[in-house]
């Protein structure tokens, strides 16, 4: 790995294809395996030759609206054939989280879908609709476009009163087949503002989350699989594990070049025909980075791209010059022009 001080400056290379080298793939799913619904180009095949060659797959997402059996369903209907056991979602971590601060039994105020409900049962705890009904925690996750708005007032009470609010996560936004919608992100914030409280969080980037997913699956060389750097590709980082950032959800290239240190990906590739091959090595080349036929440096207020190649071996050379320059910081460079050269 070519880090600086801990500082990741540019993506990692590997000999073998990511399926060989780890163990189990920690796959997002909105935005890497689907979107809207239906199946990203190239990931059921791509998905069914990884397992083929022994790789364990998992997927791992902040939705908690679905159960697993309902996401596990989904995933066979598409040609991915996967059981309850293979989803890990936030639910199930906030349910975690929550059973080690409340009594066995307690009551929990549920703002958000079947999936909340299924994981707080599992842990012993007792859904419930109302502030009146003498919750011991609130819990809100993401609930589909047609949640009530009544349901926030329902939590802002509790959490008024003093409850304890957890939230699944905070995803600002979640991918949809009609582009990007809020996600729960968006309505926790309805409810901070009614309160002026914080919620304990337990999906990704933070650690609840990764523990969950590690206890779940027993990983032992895990590849964190997603197509966001705030959430999927922090959590990696958080938890001490390599990551693949695939280029078929909510990142794009300009981000992906001003990402600081925690949101630097392990490995770069445009779909999850990227978890069946190598990964090219980036090398230093006088004072810029080479990778496959493109040559990238930095310079006084841009980066600089000659050469004539790959796009994906273009981005991660422009990705070794930036990182490089930013240092723990976030890139500045004006990128866009090496950019639109690679057709990102």
């Amino acid at each position: 790995m070519d880090m600086s001080q801990g500082v990741r400056t540019e993506p990692m290379g590997s000999g073998r294809p990511l399926s060989e080298a780890y163990d189990t793939a920690l796959l997002d799913l909105d935005g890497v395996v689907y979107a809207g619904g239906r199946a990203i180009a190239h990931a059921v095949d791509s998905l069914g030759a990884a397992r083929s060659g022994g790789m364990r797959l998992a997927y791992v997402t902040n939705n908690a609206l679905r159960t697993p059996d309902a996401v596990a369903g989904h995933l066979s209907e598409l040609g991915i054939p996967a059981g309850a056991d293979d989803v890990i979602t936030s639910a199930q971590a906030v349910a975690r989280l929550i059973a080690e601060q409340v009594p066995a039994g307690a009551r929990v105020l549920v703002v958000g879908g079947e999936g909340l409900r299924v994981a707080l049962r599992e842990r012993g705890l007792v859904p419930v609709e109302s502030a009146d009904d003498d919750p011991a925690a609130v819990v809100q996750g993401y609930g589909g476009p047609d949640l009530p708005w009544g349901r926030f007032a329902e939590a802002s009470y509790a959490v008024r009163r003093g409850v304890p609010w957890f939230a699944s996560n905070t995803d600002l936004t979640i991918p949809s087949g009609r582009g990007i919608a809020p996600g729960n992100g968006a309505a926790v914030e309805v409810v901070r503002i009614a309160t002026g409280a914080e919620p304990q969080v337990a999906g990704k980037p933070l650690p609840p989350m990764h523990r969950e997913t590690i206890l779940r699956t027993g990983a032992q060389r895990p590849l964190v699989v997603g197509d966001r750097l705030d959430t999927d590709i922090e959590g990696a980082f958080n938890g001490g594990v390599d990551s693949l950032l695939v280029l078929t959800g909510v990142t794009d290239g300009a981000q992906l070049l001003a990402a600081p240190p925690q949101h630097r990906p392990t490995y770069v590739d445009a779909d999850l025909r990227g978890l069946l091959t190598g990964q090219p090595e980036i090398t230093r080349e006088g004072d810029g980075f080479r990778c496959g036929g493109w040559t990238a440096t930095a310079g006084a207020d841009r980066l600089e791209l000659t050469g004539d190649g790959g796009a994906l071996d273009g981005l991660r050379a422009l990705c070794a010059a930036a990182w490089t320059a930013a240092g723990d910081g976030a890139c500045r460079l004006d990128g866009e022009k090496s950019l639109a050269r690679l057709g990102l």
